[in-house]
């Protein structure tokens, strides 16, 4: 082969691939909740990419989306590890779903915070197979070729997801709602009002602050109504006053980014059903929230 046709095939395996780049992003993300282990991840297929002979392949599409799953699952597996000795509740790290409102994804599902958060206790070939059903709607005969199983046991761990979801998770409001509700609570947490938190929150709510160990964020979830909303109102004169709110969209949902002298100190989201609010999650970890502050000015 001579070099300017080395320099084509490389051009048209860069076509391919960026063609099926907010895909693999998609499937990453979701199997690791980490965008910036998303990106290494989508890196790696990249490489792999480069070094594959692809004279034989006849869908590029569908053999990148098989390296980046298995390569997610393989990172996942090492992720879990790592986040045993983690400080503090962990939380996925935060998107911003503007721009592409499903990211990558034929539905958006399997992207919403809390989903990502209760997908983590899920191993992580569960949670590729959900992934790849749910949000991306692969046939279950290709997700086992993608994960090297069978067809009946990718039904089995896609049930089990679901079943797994649906017990820890009630069914979310629309949008209009969810964003009704954040404001109420928000105005609440803000004035310290207990009377307005406990209207809004569930009786068994959980308010989750993931700062991988940072002075301020409670390193254990704080529960139930009384002690969630007496939490808020005792951290509201303390956190308040010196911030500034904007409302931003992470993850698909409405979402708060509270700035202190011009540094983002937290992005607040709730997972919001018909009974109120039931999860409250502060991101606040500096290495979580940089990448998501930075991802809003593009």
């Amino acid at each position: 082969m001579r070099a300017g046709d080395d320099a084509d095939s490389l051009d048209q395996a860069a076509q391919q691939f960026m063609a099926a780049r907010p895909r693999l992003f998609g499937i990453a993300y979701r199997v690791l909740g980490s965008a910036v282990e998303a990106e290494d991840i989508v890196q790696d297929a990249w490489l792999r990419w480069q070094n594959t002979d692809r004279a034989g392949i006849r869908e590029p599409a569908a053999f990148l989306a098989t390296i980046t799953a298995r390569l997610a699952i393989n990172f996942a597996q090492s992720a879990r590890v790592r986040r045993e000795s983690y400080v503090g509740p962990w939380l996925p790290e935060p998107v911003d779903t503007s721009a592409d409102p499903q990211m990558g994804a034929e539905r958006a599902e399997a992207l919403d915070l809390a989903v990502l958060f209760l997908l983590e206790k899920l191993n992580p070939v569960e949670r590729a197979a959900y992934v790849l059903r749910e949000a991306f709607d692969y046939p279950y005969r290709q997700i086992a070729d993608m994960l090297e199983t069978s067809e009946a046991n990718v039904r089995q761990l896609v049930s089990r997801a679901r079943k797994h979801l649906s017990a820890d998770r009630r069914e979310p409001v629309s949008r209009e709602s969810h964003r009704r509700l954040l404001e109420v609570f928000l105005a609440a947490a803000q004035t310290g009002s207990l009377s307005a938190l406990e209207e809004v929150l569930t009786a068994d709510v959980v308010s989750y602050a993931d700062g991988g160990g940072m002075r301020g964020a409670s390193r254990i979830p704080v529960v139930g109504r009384t002690h969630v909303s007496k939490y808020l109102v005792a951290f509201a004169p303390r956190f308040w006053p010196q911030a500034d709110v904007r409302w931003v969209e992470a993850n698909g949902r409405p979402a708060v980014l509270v700035s202190a002298d011009g540094q983002a100190v937290a992005l607040l989201s709730v997972d919001v059903s018909v009974r109120g609010i039931e999860r409250i999650m502060w991101v606040m970890n500096p290495a979580k929230l940089a990448p998501y502050v930075s991802s809003l000015g593009r």
